[in-house]
């Protein structure tokens, strides 16, 4: 997010009719994106856990909105105390704002933003639900959202984004979310795993993917989303800031799925459709904190860093002893990481900022301020996220039954399946011919064409 513009009186801005239209546009594409998210991941699991997975995201939508609404967006933006979290009363039910009040130094009303920013906190837990596939209570899973965005996403946002946050002051870079929503996101889902454990037959059951158009076409709506979640985070696009974000995304996709597909077809021996969706959501990613602060040739290179090293990272989990489903840890913590930090090499000093990087003669210190974002981030989100898993975990349950994980947590948890495969195979049922009255021929079935 853009820092904020300090204006005198006589400079105070007006509303923008274009800006405000251009971010409700942007906001309805990143609410886009949590659905999207649910195809993505509800097409990489198995048959019977693929209501679930929709439903881990689409769940995020109903109850991140009215924590949002009730005190989610005083706490992250609310007026700084001691740098760690914000509150502002007016901001509480959103019912002291005024129609055309405008976000401090924008020309953009307060509602505008604060719907916006409801989007990337709706998205942020969504993620996480992706390395817990197959085996966890919808109902925990419920009141984990509840907490971890109470005591980890708001606060963590405020730090980010907030006036006064402490790593917005330090001058950490954060175009759009690298440390507040990714790095939070996959660390978060590192410690709720080692909380709660693998899944049952992890490393022994083929655990593949059962509907690959579904993850395409999860993974395209998130590209196109994600124009709205990077583009739009400038808050407008008066001095063209926005455009060059909107570029630097689509170049590091670009470059980010063409990486991991070579990595892919030099170490596996084939390009597959889930490598390029997984390398496109990985370039995504690392290009979200970085694609304000770099140009096109290092968006291209932010891409294909991350393309690879995400790619490398995926692998882990098999020998670290760690089952992250759907490579939550190894696509948005290490995508998220290697944005953030590869800013402090490829920063240019002409965007969105005067900060310059190593390749640009501006030394080790921007490096250094993304370090310091970056692990506490995700030392804050790992620690308190375990904690909130255990405590959980020990109190209501987190998993479900082993029989039933076994059995299909959709018909458990839901009582419903994704497909119906009852009437599979075609054609009507048979018909059968009764031989005539005192003979004994036996009697013959017949299918009547369809």
């Amino acid at each position: 997010m853009p820092p904020g513009i300090t204006t005198l009186a006589a400079d105070a801005p007006t509303l923008s009719a274009a800006n405000t239209g251009f971010m409700l546009i942007c906001s309805a594409l990143v609410m886009l994106m949590t659905p999207a998210l649910a195809f993505f991941y509800g097409g990489m699991v198995r048959v019977k856990s693929t209501l679930n997975m929709l439903m881990m995201s689409f769940i995020s939508l109903g109850i991140v909105t009215i924590l949002w609404v009730l005190y989610g967006f005083s706490l992250a933006f609310g007026t700084d105390a001691g740098s760690i979290i914000g509150w502002s009363q007016d901001f509480v039910g959103l019912s002291g704002i005024g129609v055309t009040e405008l976000w401090d130094g924008y020309t953009i009303p307060v509602y505008v933003f604060a719907v916006f920013q409801l989007m990337f906190a709706v998205l942020t837990p969504a993620l996480i639900s992706g390395a817990l596939a197959d085996r966890v209570k919808f109902t925990s899973w419920a009141l984990f959202i509840t907490l971890w965005v109470t005591v980890v996403y708001f606060p963590v946002a405020h730090w980010v984004w907030g006036a006064g946050g402490w790593l917005f002051e330090l001058g950490v870079i954060d175009f759009a979310g690298g440390t507040a929503v990714h790095i939070n996101a996959g660390a978060a889902a590192l410690g709720v795993i080692l909380v709660i454990g693998k899944r049952v037959g992890f490393k022994k059951d083929p655990m593949r993917p059962h509907s690959l158009p579904l993850v395409m076409l999860g993974a395209g709506l998130l590209w196109f989303g994600w124009f709205g979640f990077n583009a739009g985070s400038w808050l407008g696009n008066d001095d063209g800031v926005g455009a060059v974000m909107f570029v630097n995304t689509q170049v590091a996709t670009a470059a980010a799925m063409l990486a991991w597909l070579g990595y892919e077809k030099l170490r596996h021996g084939s390009f597959t459709t889930l490598g390029a969706a997984s390398g496109a959501v990985a370039g995504l990613v690392a290009i979200t904190p970085a694609g304000g602060a770099v140009s096109p040739l290092g968006a291209i290179a932010v891409g294909a860093i991350a393309g690879v090293l995400c790619a490398m990272a995926v692998g882990l989990k098999y020998k670290l002893g760690y089952d992250d489903s759907l490579d939550v840890v190894g696509v948005h913590l290490v995508g998220g990481v290697v944005g953030s930090l590869l800013i402090g090499f490829f920063a240019t000093g002409g965007v969105q900022s005067d900060a310059k990087g190593l390749f640009y003669g501006g030394g080790l210190d921007q490096l250094g301020k993304q370090a310091v974002g970056v692990f506490a981030v995700l030392a804050y989100s790992l620690v308190v996220s375990a904690i909130l898993a255990f405590l959980l975990d020990k109190t209501i349950g987190m998993r479900v039954e082993e029989d039933d994980e076994v059995s299909g947590i959709d018909q458990v948890e839901h009582a419903e399946t994704a497909y119906d495969f009852s009437g599979a195979g075609g054609g009507a049922a048979p018909r059968t011919t009764t031989p005539a009255p005192g003979t004994t021929a036996a009697p013959t079935n017949k299918k009547v064409d369809a």
